[in-house]
């Protein structure tokens, strides 16, 4: 215990500290300038009244189930792909990891150089040579979000690869050997034998990818500042505004706990509703 004193103690400083200091401003009016004035739970009834606030809600989930579609099968199935290659897979591995150790604000300023509307865009001219295009990416308020998506999974993937390809080593030989012995294709191999193996990690992914994407901020904040018409105002954006840039930290912190409860709720519900299926 004595060992474990000093990092309970910064544990507890450093992450629980801002909670619980979080919890109290959101009952406070303050802009960490002027004398606090406790005002309960008018900040709540403020945040919730705000139109911006179901307006970002609907633009979370949206990004939220843009990526789950498009952004969760694809490290599964590069992973699956990745783990099918013979020779130089080390190779191959490190490229589908190399756009997460590339910093997020150099990832994004690149792809808004990409993403430029003109017909002389990079992605505009490559389209444009099969008779594409041009697409205003993220101009338009239909295009922006998955736009935003398209970068997210590039900028995302690597992660989620890697722990399925270190879950996917824990698959015995033997039963992909029993599999194409009994005359099973590649199809009949991953449904069979590796995505049962994989089934309690893909339901955490899935967990861990819902709460991040419920927490998108830096893409919309350099790509878009939540435009155009406000299609890719997100909740942790509109935290950011009303802290950072109307100066109302009781409304942010406000806004905050509430994300942070239906996240919580929403946790509790998955593994309450998956709790049997990673053992089946």
């Amino acid at each position: 215990m004595l060992f474990a004193l000093p990092v309970l103690l910064v544990f507890v400083v450093f992450s629980w500290g801002p909670i619980v200091k979080g919890l109290v401003m959101s009952l406070q009016q303050t802009n960490l300038i002027d004398p606090v004035k406790w005002v309960g739970l008018e900040n709540f009834r403020y945040v919730l009244s705000d139109p911006g606030v179901g307006q970002a809600a609907l633009n979370t989930v949206w990004f939220t189930l843009l990526a789950l579609l498009f952004g969760f099968p694809v490290p599964v199935l590069l992973a699956m792909f990745l783990s099918e290659l013979r020779g130089k897979s080390w190779l191959y591995s490190a490229l589908a990891y190399l756009p997460v150790i590339t910093p997020p604000v150099v990832a994004i300023l690149l792809w808004r150089f990409f993403y430029d509307p003109s017909p002389s865009g990079m992605f505009n001219t490559i389209l444009g040579t099969v008779g594409l295009g041009p697409y205003p990416w993220l101009d338009s308020p239909s295009s922006a979000m998955p736009s935003i998506v398209l970068e997210a999974t590039w900028a995302g993937a690597g992660n989620a690869v890697i722990i399925y390809l270190a879950a996917l080593t824990s698959v015995r030989a033997d039963l992909y050997e029993a599999a194409e012995l009994d005359g099973a294709g590649v199809v009949r191999r991953v449904w069979h034998v590796m995505l049962p193996h994989l089934r309690g990690v893909l339901l955490l992914m899935l967990l861990l990818q819902v709460i991040g994407t419920m927490q998108l901020f830096t893409e919309p904040l350099l790509f878009t500042g939540g435009g155009p018409q406000g299609s890719t105002m997100t909740i942790l954006l509109l935290i950011y505004n009303y802290a950072f840039v109307n100066g109302d930290y009781g409304a942010a912190t406000a806004l905050s706990v509430l994300l942070a409860l239906v996240l919580a709720v929403l946790s509790a519900v998955f593994q309450f509703a998956t709790r049997g299926w990673s053992t089946e």
